[in-house]
């Protein structure tokens, strides 16, 4: 698989990895570099604070006490 890099320095990551790598625009990837010049292409999970109020609160528990 091939992709061309442009004047700007970047490249157009072809369909079929995006979605292998489950990328959506605007994704952060880890960009690493082997000794032999291989490079690999890590999808960044997302910081368990970006998370932060996706859930509503849970409602108000009750408890009765028998005495």
């Amino acid at each position: 698989m091939q992709a061309i890099l442009t004047n700007t320095g970047q490249i157009t990551l072809p369909e079929s990895v995006r979605q292998q790598l489950h990328l959506q625009p605007g994704d952060t990837v880890e960009i690493i570099v082997g000794d032999q010049g291989e490079i690999k292409l890590l999808p960044v999970t997302s910081s368990i604070t970006k998370l932060k109020g996706m859930l509503s609160a849970p409602p108000k528990s009750y408890a009765i006490v028998k005495g």
